[in-house]
Parts: C-alpha cells; structure tokens; sequence
C-alpha cells in the first residue's frame, strides 16, 4: 500500500529531476554569467600586462646604461658605486612618468670580479586592470611591479673613434641641419664624462675636395718649397732703333734711320710696322748688310730660313726693331738657386716695374743655374725696376703650374687640404715622412674649395667637439676616399706624430677599442694626380678648367676606398658605414657595405630622423662594455 502510494510521486519527481538535468540551455546561460565579469577582467588586464612588458625593456635598457655609468666611475666603493649608478638610473627613468623607481630594490654592487652587478624594481601604473567588478573586486592592484638585472665588466677598454662626415655640396640645406643633430647626438652617448679609468675620445674627420689638415699640413704633406728672389728681368739690350723702309723680296730687306749695330745671328724683335704688318711681334735672327740694312731669318721649328716678304703688304710707317738676349725674344729672368729646370712651370709675383709679368703661370726654357726664360715677349711690358718672385710649379711646390684638359696653362695655390697618398704607403697608415707624405691638395678658387672645417684629432671635451659640428658649412665636391684614409689616420699611432698632445694609443684590442665611422650622401668622384683633381674625375667634381691632363694616379676614388677599408680592419679598426640617402644600388651603397665591418656595422638611413637612430645605434654599441647578462 505504501509502495502503490510512493510510486506516483516519486516517479513524478524523477521525471522532473531528469528533464531538468537533461536540459543543457540553462546551464549554458549560468556558467556565461558567472564566466563574463572574469573575462573582461582578463581582457583589460592584458593591457596593463603588455604595458608592464614593454616597461620592462626600457627599464633594462636605463638600467644597462646606468650600470655602464658606474662601471666607468672611477669610485671602489660601495655607497659611491651606488650613487653613481642610482644618479644614472633616476635621469634615465625620467622619460617614463607613470614609473616610479624602488630606490630600496634597487643595487649596484662591484664584486670581488670587478664586475658591476645592478639590479633593480619599478611600479607601473595601471590603466584599466584595476577597475572594480563584485563580486571579484580587483584584477590587480593599482600598480605592477617590474624587475630587470644587469652586469658590465669593468675591466673594459678605451674608446677611440674617428667621425668621418661628409660637407660636400649635395648636404646643403636640411641634410647637413639633419647631420649635425645626429653628430651632437653621438658625441653625448660616445664621450663619456668620466675619463678614469678608461677614457673614451672622439676625432671629426669633415671632408669635401680634401681634408683640411689645418696647422698639420706641413708634418703630414711636408713644408712647400717656396720662392726664389728676383733680382732682374729683360729680354733686350741697347736702345730700339726706328725703322725706315721695308722691301717686298725674297729676301725682305730692313732699314733702319740709324746704324742699327747688329751682327751676324744676332737676334731682334720687330713691332709697331705699319702697312706690313705681318712682320709685326716676331723674333727673327738677322743678317747683317751694312750698318743700316739687314735682312731677316726666322725659326721653322727645326732650323732658321730666309724670311720672304714679296707676299706681305707694302711698308708704309713707323716701326721699331730690337736686339734681343735671347733666340726667342722671350723675358729671361735672374733668380739665383731658383731650381727649376728645362720644361717646369713657374709662377711669378711682385715684380715692380714690368707688373704685367706678375700673378701668371709659364714654362721655362733657357734655364742655367741662375736664370731662364719664360717664353713671352715682354715689348709691350714696362722696364723691370726691383723685386719679385719666383714660385716653382711642380708637386710639392707653393704653386702648381699644369695643362688642363683644354691645353690651358694653369696655376693653382696650395693649401692645408690633402689629397690621396700615392706610392707603396697610399694605403696604409705609416706616419708621414720624407718618403711616406700624404698628397698635396692644389684646390680650385672658384667653386670647388679647400673646405673651412679643419680635422678635429681625439679629443674628450664634448663642448670642442660640438663646436666643431655646429660650425660645419658644406662646399665642394666628394673625396671620400681621402675622409677615409684620415679617419683612419685619425686613431692610428702611427700619426702621433702630428697631433702629439692628442695621441692615438697603440695597437691593442685588449685595452683599446679603435673605431672609425664614414658617413657620406653620395658617390665617391674626385681623385687626384699630383695634388690636382684628375681629367678622369667623375660628375660634380668641379669644371674641367681647374683639372690637370693626367688620368688619376691611384685610379677610381671607389677602389681607393676599398683598399683603404680593408687595411683598416686588418688593422684592427672596426668600421660603421651610413650612407645618408644614397641609392641602395648605387657605387657608393656597395662600398659602404662592403667597408662596414659586417652588414650590421651598414646603414642607409633615408630621413633626418633615420640618421639619428643610425647614430644613436652606432653610439650603443660603441659604447656597450661587454654587458655579459
């Protein structure tokens, strides 16, 4: 009876529990409900969490820099160390405002290795993750915290780079504003404040047509040889003698109004004929016929013949005729010890009386110990009265006397500039002798310049660095060969020599770091042959009128710079190239990748602000003393 009265209810309740458990759509709602608000935590937590990332990294990367800072102090103890580092690390947080540093977390300890070890803890400001949900409460607090550890060796190296920067013409205008931010920029990373007990020092190697080498120019180039005194200058003896008549013949007879007291071979000059001129401004030998009449001879280039005049004009006026000292008639010149020889160039200043000599190039001819010959006339000039002097016109000369490629004689001055160094030292870096100088640099005085800027050796004095930089102006062509070569020179011991009070230390990776930086915007296209920019010269690197008619000596600027590179590294240089806004598949791209001491050591920034961050980089990683953790 019981079990008929149960039986019902029971199965009715066991229908009721079994739909119910069977029926997943309200168990799906619930767990939903209770699963959202944990959700939404997690979803705006993770934003706090990539914050809290990302701060990580620039905590490491301050508490790198601030370790580095107290690895370079010169301080053993603890509480100074840690001053040091603290100091450094407070400035390099100072860009993160939503940080706040753990000073009590934070250390800086030099151990029994002399090894700087940091360690160090900031909070991080939430954003979203501390919001309130109930029944859960907060996801976080309202700030995370963030660890980072480092450790530099302290037994590192010494620093020394040569900045090589590019001032030619193409960096006129935002480039050279964009360079100069980003020099700044790498001097404040590079040169540290702290000089004990390793020191960190910076050369400015700016170049265009050359380097200007300033007040080293002469122990690197050697001493120019410089001018002769003139003591006396003519080309003819007695008095002219005015001319009567003229015949037409074969051969022309001359007479003169006076006796003309001529001989045989002896040499005149004739001018001011009227009616024939042809005979006018011409040296001539004669031959005597009396003391009035004389006819003439002149040189074919190989012997003298009679002059015919049947086919001149008839004489009609005026006229003079003088003897000559010379077969040519030409302006012969005493310079006692002037060291010229048959063929050189000559360049003659401030001769008083025949001035029109002064400020021009010749060729000498006629040369004994103490005189030659210039190969003018000077009948139309003044009588020279006192003074003068004489400039040889060969390499290594003040003046360079040449042909250009138009068959022009030219003269160009020398300068502090340097050019390429040829011989069996062009490219190494032997100290510069007798044997081993560097190039002479003859530049144009027109566009093509001696750029202002002068080589800056090593220096640790941030403000003379950056002084040089912001007083950089752009001008001439691109020998960045040459820039090359004195950025190496720059850090070589090798050249001590020049800048004694500014030495470069010896060759020894374990103490010293040698390091050069070659940044250019363009292709390399002025080589030289004896101090003069080469006919072969490439586009942009100047008209052709200041160029001599000689091929490069040591050929293309481009493998010039190749070789440079590669004794440099040997050396032991390491080698950062940046070609600011170069053509990716241009010459000077494939050089700069090919010198840069490994394809991480490139750069090809585009922009300003790309230039920066090349520098910056390059600044980090000089900079890095072997940060081990």
């Amino acid at each position: 009876m019981g079990r008929a009265l149960e039986t019902p209810i029971l199965h009715g309740l066991r229908t009721f529990l079994r739909r119910l458990l069977s029926d997943a759509r309200g168990n799906v709602a619930m767990l939903f409900g209770l699963s959202l608000p944990v959700l939404i935590l997690m979803t705006v937590g993770g934003v706090d969490i990539h914050r809290a990332s990302t701060v990580r990294v620039n905590l490491q990367d301050a508490l790198d820099a601030a370790a580095l800072a107290a690895a370079r102090s010169p301080y053993t103890e603890a509480d100074d160390i840690r001053e040091v580092g603290l100091t450094a690390l407070r400035a390099n947080l100072q860009a993160y405002p939503d940080i706040i540093l753990r000073e009590a977390d934070t250390s800086f300890i030099l151990n029994s290795d002399n090894v700087v070890i940091a360690n160090s803890k900031v909070d991080v400001k939430t954003l979203v993750a501390n919001i309130f949900l109930p029944p859960y409460g907060k996801f976080m607090d309202d700030y995370l915290p963030v660890g980072a550890h480092s450790e530099v060796d302290r037994s590192s190296k010494n620093i020394e780079v040569g900045l090589v920067l590019d001032i030619t013409g193409s960096m006129s205008g935002q480039r050279i504003v964009d360079l100069k931010a980003a020099a700044n920029q790498l001097v404040d990373i590079v040169v540290q404040d702290v000089q004990t007990p390793f020191y960190t020092r910076m050369a400015i190697v700016p170049y265009s047509v050359g380097v200007n080498v300033g007040s080293y120019a002469n122990s690197a180039r050697g001493t120019p040889i410089g001018a002769r005194s003139i003591s006396h200058m003519a080309w003819a003896m007695g008095t002219a003698k005015s001319i009567s008549g003229i015949t037409r013949a074969n051969k022309g007879v001359v007479t003169t109004t006076v006796g003309h007291g001529l001989q045989n071979n002896d040499y005149v000059w004739i001018r001011d004929v009227e009616g024939m001129e042809a005979v006018n401004d011409r040296a001539y030998r004669v031959k005597r016929i009396n003391s009035k009449k004389f006819s003439l001879e002149s040189w074919n280039g190989s012997s003298w013949v009679t002059v015919n005049t049947s086919g001149y004009g008839s004489y009609d006026d005026e006229g003079e005729v003088r003897q000559c000292l010379l077969s040519d008639c030409a302006v012969q010149v005493t310079a006692p010890g002037h060291g010229l020889e048959d063929g050189e160039g000559v360049y003659i200043t401030g001769a008083n009386g025949m001035t029109e000599i002064n400020n021009r190039p010749y060729i000498v001819a006629n040369v004994t110990n103490n005189t030659y010959s210039i190969g003018v006339n000077g009948a139309e000039w003044g009588a020279h009265t006192s003074g003068g002097s004489s400039w040889c016109g060969r390499d290594g000369c003040q003046w360079r006397v040449f042909y250009n490629p138009s068959g022009t004689l030219r003269a160009l001055e020398t300068s502090t500039c340097v050019s390429e160094r040829a011989g069996p030292a062009a490219y190494t870096d032997a100290g510069p002798s007798a044997s081993t100088w560097v190039g002479r640099n003859y530049p144009s005085t027109s566009g093509n310049r001696c750029p202002a800027a002068t080589i800056l050796p090593l220096n640790s004095n941030k403000s003379t660095l950056k002084s040089l930089i912001n007083s950089l102006s752009v001008t001439g062509s691109t020998a960045g060969h040459i820039g090359m070569a004195w950025g190496w020179y720059s850090v070589s011991p090798n050249f001590n020599t020049l800048w004694p009070s500014s030495p470069a230390g010896a060759y020894a990776p374990e103490d010293t770091l040698k390091v050069v930086i070659i940044m250019t915007d363009g292709e390399f296209n002025t080589p030289y042959s004896t101090g003069v920019i080469a006919q072969n010269a490439g586009s942009g690197s100047g008209g052709s009128e200041d160029k001599i008619n000689q091929n490069a000596t040591n050929g293309d600027p481009f493998t010039q710079g190749e070789a440079l590179c590669d004794a440099m590294k040997a050396a032991g240089v390491i080698v950062y190239t940046v070609g600011f806004q170069i053509s990716a598949g241009g010459n000077a791209a494939a050089l700069l990748a090919d010198c840069a001491s490994s394809p991480q050591h490139a750069h090809l920034p585009s922009s300003g602000s790309d230039l920066s961050e090349a520098f910056a980089a390059i600044g980090r990683d000089i900079t890095r003393l072997r940060i081990s953790k």
